[in-house]
């Protein structure tokens, strides 16, 4: 058996939790817990737009009440397939880590993670195209310009941030997190 035969299920398992943490953190930055929705101040303004990416972004309260139900819902269906992909990968590292690996249990897994990231771009695109029926054009240029500069795969030195985590932050209009 060649090294690549044995170093791809490793590859992959790395693969799908690099992508799991990267949406993960586009996801926490993006999409509080519903619990901060469900605990946003009440009152007008701002304050009640629990989303740091919608408020960097200054959507009106009415832009935000056309948003909120399908980012909420997005927030839960990405939730469960990120629970799905984590427990393949999981059986994934099991079956790789086994004495004498099942490479066609493996590849099944694979399968189902493939499919499971394309679900999960899935969502992402959905969300992104709805939203961007609501924003502004500004509003749009801005968003994209944000994830443009977050999804950059930096150098090996800025690959990891200090919680291990890939370094990534919402940034507001001037450059701030």
């Amino acid at each position: 058996m060649s090294v690549w035969r044995k170093a791809r299920p490793i590859v992959l398992a790395v693969s799908v939790a690099l992508n799991l943490a990267v949406l993960s953190m586009w996801g926490a930055q993006a999409i509080p817990a519903r619990l901060h929705a469900e605990g946003a101040p009440a009152g007008g303004g701002q304050s009640d737009i629990w989303c740091p990416l919608h408020r960097a972004l200054g959507v009106s309260e009415a832009q935000w009440h056309r948003i909120e139900p399908g980012l909420l819902k997005f927030h839960q269906q990405v939730q469960e397939n990120c629970l799905r992909l984590q427990q393949w990968r999981d059986e994934c590292l099991k079956l790789v880590a086994a004495p004498e690996p099942d490479m066609a249990a493996i590849h099944v897994l694979q399968q189902k993670v493939l499919e499971g990231q394309g679900r999960m771009q899935g969502l992402v695109l959905r969300q992104l195209l709805a939203e961007k029926q609501v924003l502004t054009a500004a509003q749009q240029e801005q968003l994209f310009s944000m994830i443009r500069k977050n999804m950059q795969c930096p150098g090996p030195a800025g690959l990891m941030g200090a919680a291990g985590m890939p370094a990534m932050h919402v940034q507001d209009g001037q450059g701030r997190p």
